[in-house]
């Protein structure tokens, strides 16, 4: 089973993996629910999603009709607008078969002109502050891929005080100086507001090159094997009081599982520069 901590300051204790329901955009409904099973076997009551996560809402609502109270439910909306950003909530709302999100999040926001917009006078915030009033949603977050995501994040949270942030975690994005610098910046004042930190990339190989592409991993090529998994989940598991979200994909959701079910340590530099040299692991992201 994979340990529970408290997710910031929501009150719910989740499971250190989330499922990154990503790995549904594809999926059928009969492969869904035997994601389901494996889920309830490891213990995760934490899903994220989002609005174009392809058929994964409409995967995950049939779920929610007989397990809601056993995860807390996170999506997304990628609207930079107040309009565009409620009619999101609505269908996911309809698509989720619930009344109420758990946690539901600014997508991707790292440009810095949609930015401006979400957090406008007619923008996703305000939109953000209605539904949690009216009872739609209980906690607000935002998210982001990118090297300069936790930078940005840092700026999202002087703007307004969110309840969670999701961002890149690995160890070669780390071996940046200014990404390892804003994201330990990131962590310190998560860590003073109580912010629920949300780590993803873990298992990130490099930049896909190419066809075909047969991993459900829309960024990179993945990790494949369990050895590669087990040292690549380890190192980011190992960051303390953070969620790990787990890659888009069906058939590595397994892998990763049993890599955190294993943990024990973080691997040493030494350990994880072999690891780098012998699977060609390079990060996703220019700098």
């Amino acid at each position: 089973m994979i340990p529970k901590i408290q997710f910031g300051r929501t009150g719910h204790s989740s499971s250190r993996i989330i499922f990154g329901a990503y790995a549904l955009s594809n999926a059928t409904q009969e492969e869904a629910d035997e994601v389901l099973k494996v889920l309830l076997e490891y213990g995760i009551n934490h899903i994220d999603t989002a609005r174009i996560y392809g058929k994964s809402e409409e995967r995950i609502g049939p779920w929610m009709e007989r397990h809601r109270d056993d995860f807390f439910l996170a999506t997304k909306t990628r609207s930079r607008q107040y309009e565009g950003a409620w009619k999101d909530l609505e269908t996911s709302l309809n698509m989720l078969k619930v009344d109420t999100i758990d946690l539901w999040q600014m997508h991707a926001l790292t440009n810095p002109q949609g930015w401006e917009k979400a957090m406008g006078s007619e923008g996703t915030l305000k939109a953000f502050l209605e539904a949690r009033e009216s009872g739609h949603v209980r906690f607000l977050g935002v998210t982001g891929h990118g090297s300069k995501v936790p930078k940005v994040h840092l700026q999202s949270l002087e703007r307004f005080d969110f309840d969670s942030v999701l961002l890149p975690y690995n160890y070669p994005d780390m071996q940046n100086p200014k990404y390892e610098k804003n994201f330990k910046d990131l962590v310190k004042l998560c860590s003073e507001r109580n912010v629920a930190l949300q780590t993803i990339k873990s298992v990130a190989g490099r930049p896909w090159e190419g066809q075909p592409r047969n991993y459900n991993t829309y960024f990179y090529e993945p990790l494949v094997t369990q050895e590669a998994i087990d040292k690549a989940v380890h190192w980011a598991y190992a960051l303390e009081n953070s969620f790990l979200i787990s890659a888009g994909d069906m058939k590595i959701l397994p892998k990763v599982l049993e890599a955190a079910n294993r943990f024990k340590k973080r691997p040493t530099d030494t350990e994880m520069n072999k690891f780098i040299e012998k699977y060609g692991v390079t990060s996703i992201f220019s700098y």
